[in-house]
């Protein structure tokens, strides 16, 4: 059994929520905010407005001797290297070291329903008319209602404040599904990779589009790990961002990993996927040389991995995101060890990923209550969608 504790834990006094930007209260200790870093988090003052009442799981890469300096008045947990390797022992080498996707330890060991992960270059964005967007608050509401991956609605996400279905959406989707992703995007540097951070240097994303959308069952996204947020009861455990960084081939594909992972296995399970609001403001651009050396090899890689993943299929006994993961895991070995054989390594990393997620997150009964529940929905989201629409009903 893993013995969890942070190298440093504070809990400060219960703030006042801000009057003008209050959080959604009823969820306040269902929220973890996951960040890594390599540095001190002084941009944390930027979001106390609205990061302040929750709980902050901070993920420190790099050199583990190096003290980082939080903001008073946060109530957070800090771990290092050294604390992931106390904690995990031998698999500790499923967590990548100095690349981002360290922060996957911090859904490791958070307890709470829900994570939003952020980057430390990225702050409070406004909207057009001024005001300061609560990315969390907005995540939140994403997450909270449903998705709609069967049918696309025009005036987009439906359960929206001022929208609603349109004309000849079908009245037997529109309960859709448990929500698992909450996508938001950037103002000022967009997540580009290297080759156009090359060729557009100056560019920079002004444009504001208020607007939340489903991802479509059986399309694959894009995903960026600067502005998420994920149902952790849902999908935590696909929420793997996979080995980059020292000592492997490539780096700045780990979001992406996840993404595709997490898209494949929720639509397999019957969750939503959704993208756009909420906006940060992201305040730099990394070396686009530097990135291009890192990118290269995923570049060329994921000519073959888009292919695999739009072909993959999980069978019907996969019925929760672990079984999901470790099957998917079977399948990277059998046809992606073939382009490089970074994808054993990765295959066995997933697998060693599940095995710490099952030693920290033991399941609870109400849990496994929850997985028959959904395994009873499987069927309806691989052949039968042409069924619900001529029956009327799930």
């Amino acid at each position: 059994m893993f013995s969890l504790s942070p190298i440093e834990t504070t809990t400060m006094f219960e703030p006042t929520p801000p009057p003008s930007s209050p959080p959604p209260s009823t969820l306040k200790d269902e929220v973890d905010i996951v960040i890594p870093t390599i540095r001190n988090v002084d941009f944390l003052e930027k979001w106390r407005a609205f990061f302040e009442p929750y709980h902050l799981i901070i993920v420190q890469d790099g050199d583990p001797s190096k003290v980082i300096k939080v903001p008073q008045g946060f109530n957070y947990e800090l771990y290092n290297r050294n604390d992931i390797n106390r904690i995990l022992g031998s698999k500790a080498s499923c967590i990548s070291i100095k690349d981002s996707a360290c922060r996957c330890f911090g859904f490791l060991v958070s307890k709470k329903k829900y994570i939003f992960t952020i980057e430390d270059d990225c702050f409070v964005a406004k909207d057009p008319s001024g005001k300061d967007i609560n990315a969390l608050e907005q995540h939140i509401k994403n997450l909270v209602t449903p998705s709609t991956p069967y049918f696309f609605n025009t005036l987009y996400d439906p359960y929206r404040e001022g929208a609603d279905f349109v004309r000849g959406y079908p009245f037997s989707l529109r309960e859709g599904v448990p929500t698992a992703v909450s996508h938001g995007l950037w103002l000022n540097i967009a997540d580009y990779d290297a080759p156009t951070h090359l060729v557009k240097p100056l560019d920079r994303n002004k444009r504001y589009v208020d607007a939340v959308m489903t991802i479509p069952k059986g399309a694959l996204f894009p995903m960026s790990g600067m502005n998420l947020a994920f149902n952790r009861e849902l999908i935590g455990p696909a929420m793997y961002f996979g080995l980059m960084g020292d000592s492997q081939p490539a780096g700045r594909y780990a979001s992406m990993w996840a993404g595709w992972c997490v898209k494949v296995i929720s639509d397999h399970l019957g969750l939503g996927v959704k993208t756009g609001v909420p906006y940060i403001w992201h305040s730099k651009a990394s070396n686009a040389f530097l990135n291009l050396k890192r990118e290269l090899k995923g570049i060329f890689w994921q000519e073959e991995l888009i292919p695999f993943f739009q072909s993959v299929s999980l069978s019907k006994e996969c019925d929760t995101a672990q079984k999901c993961y470790i099957e998917l895991s079977k399948q990277v070995r059998d046809k992606l060890g073939k382009v490089d054989d970074y994808f054993n390594k990765l295959s066995d990393a997933m697998v060693t990923w599940i095995q710490c997620w099952d030693e920290l997150n033991p399941p609870s009964p109400q849990s496994q209550s929850q997985s028959r529940v959904l395994s009873l929905s499987l069927p309806l989201h691989d052949d039968d969608a042409a069924i619900i629409l001529s029956n009327g009903s799930a």
